[in-house]
């Protein structure tokens, strides 16, 4: 483990190639119960440059109308969420140091050219627990800094197998993703990166 800022953990392979492998297959089945789907931001409408779903009894979500939130429900099949995977609650269980588990496990789908812009994770109503964060497929260049949004960046180029937990004083640090490299993966059968982001939402 390595501490890449007060707060923020760095698990550089945690996770071996058939743990990767295994745990694809169980996103591919939360995605067949729950598909992928392309988010809005809110008031503007603009489309984001990645594709999402949830696993959980609750599911990260943002429209055009309603703006970022939880719910319960899949936005367009309308149908509960699938429950978050064995192999990812035993992930938290090992990184997280929080003893209740995690409520939702936001799912990203990164194709060649998606990015994601800073931003604090700070929809929950719990700012205690922390945010555990897995890398699968392509290599991504990741940005972190502190709790102002103008204030000083780092990156690390974060690769599949790799986690990183965002919890203490690094909970509402300021991250992103700036770009991909295709092709610096096998493990999807395409290019592109999945992101599992594992939450504790409500404060009890």
């Amino acid at each position: 483990m390595l501490l890449l800022a007060p707060g923020i953990r760095y698990y550089p392979d945690y996770l071996d190639p058939v743990e990767q492998a295994a745990l694809v297959q169980d996103i591919r089945a939360v995605v067949a119960e729950a598909p992928l789907y392309i988010p809005a931001m809110p008031k503007t409408g603009k489309e984001m440059s990645v594709r999402m779903t949830n696993c959980g009894t609750l599911g990260w979500v943002t429209d055009k109308e309603r703006g970022y939130r939880y719910q319960a429900i899949h936005p367009v099949t309308q149908r509960p969420w699938p429950p978050i995977p064995a192999k990812l609650l035993a992930l938290w269980n090992d990184v997280g140091n929080y003893p209740l588990p995690p409520e939702a496990c936001l799912v990203n789908f990164y194709a060649e050219t998606a990015k994601m812009g800073l931003h604090q994770d700070r929809d929950e109503q719990n700012l205690v627990a922390p945010v555990v964060s897995v890398s699968l497929g392509d290599t991504c260049l990741f940005r972190f800094g502190g709790t102002e949004r103008n204030g000083k960046t780092q990156s690390i180029k974060l690769k599949s197998g790799d986690v990183v937990v965002l919890g203490d004083d690094g909970r509402l640090a300021f991250h992103g993703v700036d770009r991909i490299y295709p092709g610096t993966s096998t493990l999807l059968k395409d290019t592109g990166r999945i992101n599992l982001t594992l939450r504790r939402v409500t404060a009890s």
